[in-house]
């Protein structure tokens, strides 16, 4: 079964798939997980190799924003959603309970994708006034990461449009729309589009280096898929430990960010092993 992978249907330039789309095979459910099974290497001599980039936008809205303290978390490769919680209810990390974490990781990646105080408080099941609690706490705790925001809405304004790090513009013709919801949805895809475009860029930057690597080093293994932060091979059990290394090397030497690029990845039967 093949899918077709799309240049120009997302705005944040992500690769899109279709006809099937095999970028939304779920994990995270039992039914999921078992359609995962079905993904498997075409014969036993085969496996499937997955790998990851671990956090990727919160790396990339780290370098964007220079947060110190987001900075020198990923640095330390302490746990990132631990070290927001800390910050936010303002306990040792030691002390962060299980619920911390969730609501610190929602917290997280909810900022980068504009959601306010309403969304906020219906994904963590809490009211407007403890949402808004929680998100002035989060930019009392990392305030460059509000600065990012108001300079990257300023810039937008002023140009008209925003752009990844290497360069890549999306227009923005709507932040002054006098239909206020208009304005609001294009506020939240100027502070987005950055951080996920440059992340978009990256992974086309790592794909196009493996793929000279494979044909240079006459590998039989192959690229078989983006699943946006993730790439899947197929390849004879013999070649993963060189494939290994020479996958993470050209990922998390993609481009140069302030923080370290982190790839997680893992061998498996089927993609469910290997995720």
């Amino acid at each position: 079964i093949h899918t077709s992978l799309n240049q120009t249907i997302a705005a944040t330039g992500r690769l899109s798939s279709a006809n099937p789309n095999f970028q939304n095979i779920p994990i995270r459910t039992e039914i999921g997980r078992e359609i995962r099974k079905a993904f498997c290497a075409q014969n036993s001599e085969n496996v499937i190799f997955s790998a990851d980039y671990s956090q990727i936008e919160l790396r990339i809205m780290a370098d964007y924003s220079q947060e110190p303290t987001l900075i020198e978390a990923f640095k330390d490769g302490t746990d990132i959603h631990t070290r927001t919680a800390s910050q936010v209810f303002s306990v040792y990390e030691a002390e962060v309970t299980p619920e911390q974490r969730r609501r610190a990781k929602v917290v997280n990646f909810g900022i980068m994708y504009g959601a306010g105080p309403f969304r906020m408080s219906q994904e963590l099941g809490i009211s407007i006034k403890e949402a808004k609690e929680l998100i002035e706490n989060y930019f009392n705790s990392y305030p460059g990461i509000r600065r990012y925001m108001d300079k990257t809405l300023e810039t937008a304004r002023e140009n008209g449009f925003v752009q990844t790090q290497l360069g890549r513009k999306r227009r923005m013709s709507n932040l002054n729309s006098s239909n206020h919801n208009l304005a609001k949805a294009e506020e939240r895809a100027a502070i987005n589009m950055p951080i996920q475009g440059t992340a978009a860029d990256l992974i086309k930057i790592a794909m196009i280096k493996i793929h000279k690597e494979l044909k240079k080093h006459n590998y039989k293994s192959k690229m078989i898929l983006q699943i946006h932060d993730e790439l899947l091979f197929e390849g004879p059990k013999q070649e993963m430990e060189s494939l290994s290394k020479m996958v993470v090397d050209n990922m998390e030497n993609a481009m140069s960010l302030s923080v370290p690029l982190k790839v997680d990845w893992k061998i498996g039967e089927n993609w469910y092993e290997a995720h």
